[in-house]
């Protein structure tokens, strides 16, 4: 090789192609690990990029000069040909280039005998600055020859050749690296794979309640960054896969990943862009079989190292939400793909916003970089993900990740079962061997009336989606098919109304309907109009076709309308019910009970004659769409429990005979067995309140001087500051701290021990509400509930 620079890279080489012979040799087409240094086991090639590029920029200015002189052209004369300067005395072995003395600046060339300083004489003048970016790109070329002489793939083999010698000429001419030619400039296509996946996300799971909504779109993000750091399939392999003989648009799109995504991820002196940002459905036809396979397969294998709350989330509804993605990829008529996609009434189009919002922890962070082999670069972003879960306990007041608002704000009372308890007792009910838990295709004999079809929409049987025709927007194919279909069910479903007064409310823009669809078709549906101003929303017309009812849809429907109207904050639904559906409106939740003042729908809804009016209020703390599920749930875990206590009692009494011998009643402590419960017997003198207010007063006072210099009472002096903890009001109701008991105190509030009790109480439990159990507020907070409620027993409070 006549290049001097290749000279000077060939010892490298040689390291690198013996070290490679010496061990295991490549990694699997597709697989994304083809970028462990062989060299260097344990080092990615993007870290040991890293790492020589820091060596290097840390040279002195001689020897920096020296290796950029290496691929300089000489400058003594205009006839002299030398495009870089060789050293006379090249080093024997390799890698000594890092402890080796730098060359002087007059050493000759060892190809055209000019002096090193003719060769960079150019550089005399340049900032250091410059000088390191140019040395960062003398490290990417040495890596690129490296990648040019290890790669077997002919395509590959040629960009990476094409890259070495654009950062080459870039070196020369010292400026920025541009790929030319005609593979374009990013973005390729649009949208892009990225707002695709949100669209996909918004299209499918706004409807869903906001914590299974947020599930979806981590997910999505999980995806996506996966996808950013995969290492796609040759244009051979993808050939021989597809079986077709002209793979032509593939190969300019494997060229322009290779250009722009992969290659920069490791030699960061080009210009890098994000897979999922540049490039569109297109690509992501052409690569979405094989590496949903690839992925599915790494998560199956690894799944021993997944966290085992996660294990389900990763191995159940990530291959769901990939086939329901697929059919949106390869679907002709799917319109997530379209630049003008909206979802039209539906809050779920502010999803792709809340990238700054939702953290990507809990999905990401219980994959460890191991499990996902796809490059270094993504175990590395997956690392410091990771990283993110850890908190630290004595920090100010602050939400562990695992905890959501939903979850701090639950109300949580005194003698409830323990979480440890709970837990221990959910795994007794799932079913570890089945990924969906207790779930089963055979319903139970006790099953909710929407339990049907809520398995039905998990599976993807049924969806459900809020339409509406509008004026001011490109009409959707789809959603004016849907509203036909929804103007023919209810014409069908309600003979009494006329069907010029169906169809001109269901194409009416101020009006919104929540379509049943299965199989493509519409079976039922909601007809409804808001009136966010005076907060309630009219029903106008409910209705399943007749050969789909008595399977749930019904109470189904109406569960996803009330949590979309909880979105949107309208807490109140009207509607006009004749006599044959006061019975279904009543089963909903419906009254005719009417709470909402009659002067805020006056003249907004029409009078039907012989009509009742209903009203329901919406529960915003509800989900109503898992509701029956919740409660089945708790129904089990009851049972559960029940059985455990049983289990404890060893001892089996016999059924009392008193009564057959004509006792009328028995003291309830002489039924056997009874204390063996846990049941105590009522004292008279329990809960005797001390009648003098005076003798009150002193008793509280002392108490609360005891507690107040309780060395783990600190955290709790005074009301907590908003500048510390931003968010604390908004999930503590009702703050107390020992301050503003002082203060109440003082103001006689205290009238009985019970409220002084209770506050104390709130103190310990506003604290375990907002804090992490391992937290140092809440190992205060345990320590005072122990020291004052033995105060509040030796001062006679509660019974001892």
């Amino acid at each position: 090789m006549s290049d001097p620079a290749a000279q000077a890279l060939q010892p490298r080489l040689l390291q690198a192609q013996t070290a490679a012979t010496a061990g295991s040799s490549g990694a699997t087409a597709g697989s994304g690990s083809g970028n462990s240094d062989p060299a260097r086991p344990g080092l990615s090639q993007q870290q040991r990029a890293s790492q020589k590029k820091a060596q290097v920029r840390a040279f002195p200015r001689a020897k920096k000069l020296e290796k950029l002189g290496v691929f300089s052209a000489c400058k003594a004369s205009d006839t002299c040909k030398c495009n870089g300067w060789k050293n006379p005395n090249p080093p024997s072995a390799p890698r000594v280039d890092l402890q080796q003395q730098a060359a002087s600046l007059s050493e000759p060339c060892r190809s055209c005998g000019h002096a090193l300083a003719d060769h960079v004489s150019h550089l005399e003048n340049v900032s250091e600055d410059e000088i390191n970016r140019l040395l960062g790109m003398v490290v990417d070329v040495e890596n690129l020859f490296m990648s040019v002489h290890k790669e077997e793939d002919t395509d590959t083999k040629q960009v990476y050749f094409y890259l070495f010698k654009l950062l080459r000429k870039c070196i020369l001419q010292m400026s920025q690296p541009v790929v030319e030619g005609s593979l374009g400039s990013p973005p390729f296509e649009k949208p892009n794979i990225e707002q695709g996946v949100l669209n996909f996300v918004q299209y499918k799971f706004s409807h869903l309640a906001p914590k299974e909504r947020q599930t979806m779109f981590e997910l999505s993000k999980m995806f996506l960054l996966c996808l950013n750091y995969w290492k796609l399939e040759t244009p051979t392999q993808y050939r021989q896969r597809t079986q077709k003989d002209d793979g032509t648009a593939y190969k300019v799109d494997y060229t322009r990943w290779l250009c722009y995504c992969h290659v920069p991820q490791s030699n960061d002196s080009l210009p890098r862009y994000e897979t999922t940002q540049v490039f569109g459905r297109n690509l992501l036809k052409s690569i979405f079989t094989v590496t949903r396979r690839q992925l599915l397969e790494k998560f199956r294998v690894e799944k021993d190292k997944l966290l085992p709350e996660k294990r389900t989330l990763i191995l159940t509804h990530f291959p769901k939400f990939l086939s329901m993605l697929e059919e949106e990829i390869y679907g002709e008529n799917s319109p997530i793909w379209e630049a003008d996609f909206t979802m039209p009434a539906s809050d779920g189009t502010q999803l792709g916003h809340q990238t700054g919002e939702c953290s990507l922890v809990p999905v990401i962070a219980v994959i460890s970089p191991a499990s996902v082999s796809c490059s270094p670069a993504l175990s590395k972003c997956l690392s410091s993900s990771s990283s993110l879960s850890s908190m630290d306990a004595g920090e100010k007041r602050k939400l562990p990740d695992a905890l959501t608002l939903e979850d701090a704000k639950r109300i949580r009372v005194m003698g409830d079962i323990p979480m440890e308890l709970v837990n221990e007792v959910m795994m007794t009910i799932t079913d570890p061997a089945a990924m969906l838990g207790p779930e089963t295709n055979l319903l139970t004999p006790n099953a909710a009336r929407d339990e049907t079809a809520r398995l039905e929409e998990r599976r993807g049987i049924i969806e459900f989606h809020v339409i509406g025709n509008s004026l001011s927007q490109k009409s959707n194919k789809k959603i004016l098919m849907w509203l036909v279909g929804l103007q023919n069910v209810f014409s069908h479903q309600l003979p009494r109304m006329p069907k010029e007064y169906i169809t001109r409310l269901v194409f009416d823009p101020k009006h919104k309907t929540l379509a049943l669809i299965k199989d493509g078709r519409v079976i039922g549906g909601i007809c409804f109009r808001m009136f966010p101003t005076q907060g309630f929303t009219e029903i106008v017309f409910c209705a399943v076709t007749s050969n789909e009812q008595v399977k749930g849809y019904g109470t189904h429907l109406m569960n996803h309308l009330k949590e979309y109207h909880i979105k949107h904050n309208i807490l109140y639904f009207l509607t006009y019910a004749d006599e044959y559906a006061i019975g279904y409106f009543k089963k909903q939740g419906f009254s005719k009970d009417i709470k909402v003042p009659k002067t805020r729908y006056l003249g907004y809804i029409k009078d039907y004659e012989g009509a009742t009016l209903m009203e329901c209020e919406l529960n915003p703390r509800i989900p109503y769409t898992e509701l029956s599920h919740i409660i089945k749930r708790q129904k089990e875990i009851i049972k559960k429990l029940i059985e455990r206590k049983q289990s404890q009692i060893r001892k089996v009494y016999p059924g009392l005979t008193c009564f057959k011998e004509g006792v009328r009643q028995i003291p309830v402590e002489s039924i056997p067995g009874i204390r063996e419960t846990g049941w105590k017997p009522s004292s008279k003198d329990k809960g005797k309140e001390v009648k003098d207010p005076d003798v009150l007063y002193n008793m509280l006072k002392n108490l609360l001087a005891q507690i107040k210099t309780h060395p783990d009472a600190w955290p709790f002096m005074e009301p907590v500051k908003k500048s510390e903890a931003p968010d604390y009001y908004e999930i503590i109701r009702f703050p107390i701290d020992l301050k503003t008991m002082t203060d109440r105190l003082k103001n006689r509030y205290y009238v009985t021990k019970k409220l002084f009790i209770a506050d104390l109480q709130r103190i310990i439990t506003n604290c375990r509400e907002y804090n992490p159990p391992d937290s140092e507020y809440c190992k205060c907070a345990n320590t005072l509930e122990k020291f004052f409620y033995f105060k509040l027993k030796d001062g006679g409070l509660i019974e001892k």
